[in-house]
């Protein structure tokens, strides 16, 4: 955005047997700004309980143009095609902040035309929208809501002109997305909701925490029941990232070890497909407590 691509035509030829070259003029253009945006639910599909508050959707606002653009956001919890509407919470739309993923305390609420999010090519931010969940709805009864991003220099069909409205004064023009994008998550109300959080330790081979190659990384998994109901049949799988290197019989339940072999115990290392940490937790209700799983890979 805002290159000159310039042009020049060559022709060749000769005259009473001499080589001559003829030059054109030059053309000139400048690339203009295009307009575009993407949203994208990062979220599963978020269980609640009747009553429920502040639970979140999370999702990634990323601008797909090429030049430097500012998105307003909006949310719609009244979506037909479900069985209850979420009442947005207040405020009702967040950064994600801390990176969590999870709407917590750390997390800075969006206000329109004060934080507008400001985003360079390719730049992303995550946003997290909260709703609260209405007591008179049933087990496996659905609400959706909906997060839009729409560009402030405007939005509409693709192909639109913006007069010197891009970045140094060229053209913007809207892209395929028309300057506006949209995507919708789902609550699924449950008998049983369950809290899952993981964390991670460095141990580089210095005895410090920079993660470089030859460090470990602990992981630790647990995963609680957080209202009455029973989670059936609970099984806990992590694929092992790329990039590093499982480390073998390294796989605790509760700080008992387990096996990395497919046996009596709970877990195992799964290298049928993906390699995959994988925990059998059984049948868990609040009475369980905090179920536990720790495991290690090193950066290779």
């Amino acid at each position: 955005m805002g290159t000159l691509i310039e042009n020049t035509a060559l022709v060749n030829y000769e005259a009473a047997g001499n080589p001559q070259t003829l030059t054109s003029n030059t053309t000139t253009i400048t690339v203009a700004e295009r307009i575009n945006v993407t949203v994208t639910l990062q979220s599963a599909q978020v269980l609640v309980t009747p009553g429920a508050t502040g639970e979140a959707l999370l999702f990634t606002v990323t601008n797909t143009g090429n030049g430097t653009e500012t998105f307003q956001l909006a949310m719609d919890s009244v979506i037909a095609g479900d069985e209850f509407d979420p009442t947005p919470a207040v405020p009702e739309i967040y950064f994600d902040t801390d990176d969590s993923g999870d709407f917590n305390a750390g997390d800075v609420a969006y206000t329109p035309g004060t934080n507008d999010p400001d985003l360079l090519p390719d730049e992303s931010v995550s946003v997290l929208i909260v709703n609260n969940i209405p007591v008179a709805v049933a087990i496996n009864d659905t609400g959706l809501s909906e997060l839009t991003a729409t560009s402030v220099t405007g939005n509409g069909a693709a192909g639109t002109v913006y007069a010197g409205q891009g970045d140094g004064g060229v053209n913007a023009v809207l892209g395929v997305t028309g300057g506006e994008a949209t995507d919708t998550g789902e609550y699924l109300v449950s008998n049983v909701l369950v809290n899952v959080n993981k964390s991670q330790v460095v141990l580089d081979p210095f005895g410090g925490s920079e993660p470089i190659p030859g460090a470990t990384l602990t992981y630790t998994i647990t995963v609680e029941v957080a209202s009455p109901g029973t989670a059936a049949v609970s099984v806990v799988e992590d694929a092992i990232p790329a990039l590093t290197t499982f480390v073998s019989n390294s796989i605790t339940l509760n700080g008992g070890a387990l096996t990395d072999a497919t046996d009596a115990d709970e877990g195992e290392y799964d290298t049928t497909g993906a390699p995959t940490v994988v925990v059998r937790l059984g049948d868990l209700t609040q009475a369980s407590g905090a179920q536990t799983i720790v495991f290690q890979v090193t950066i290779d």
